[in-house]
């Protein structure tokens, strides 16, 4: 059982066959796959499973917490586990790839500004957007 079905039936989510496809194409995704990417993925495992039925999916799984929705200012959502440790994202905007980091000095700095405008930090998303530098 993947990891992302196992979050669901912790939930308490119905899992049909359909879910569980959907579940298992998310939880081995490496990238940040939109809802028509992950209709392909699924589709390769089974043609009867309609893009509605994915969207409905995805869009059930981020609301329980399961995935976490990210808008990268490309027109779509984008998912990804939200199991997953804490991380941020810079976004290529010339091929529109997700990298993935952890800077100790950024989740710092971070931490101080909150404090000195008088709150403790909780949460945060940082996204970064950048183009590769001409060599």
């Amino acid at each position: 059982m993947n990891t992302i079905e196992k979050l669901c039936i912790e939930k308490g989510l119905r899992m049909t066959e359909q879910r569980r496809i959907i579940a298992r194409v998310m939880s081995d995704a490496v990238d940040h796959p939109d809802a028509e990417s992950v209709y392909r993925r699924v589709s390769r495992i089974d043609k009867k499973i309609s893009l509605a039925t994915v969207y409905r999916t995805l869009r059930l799984f981020n609301e329980t917490g399961i995935i976490a929705a990210h808008d990268f200012r490309d027109g779509r959502a984008r998912y990804e586990a939200a199991d997953n440790d804490h991380h941020d994202h810079l976004i290529d905007l010339a091929t529109g790839n997700v990298i993935e980091f952890v800077d100790e000095e950024i989740e710092r700095l971070q931490v101080r500004i909150a404090e000195k405008l008088g709150y403790e930090l909780v949460d945060h998303r940082l996204e970064l957007y950048g183009r590769p530098l001409k060599k």
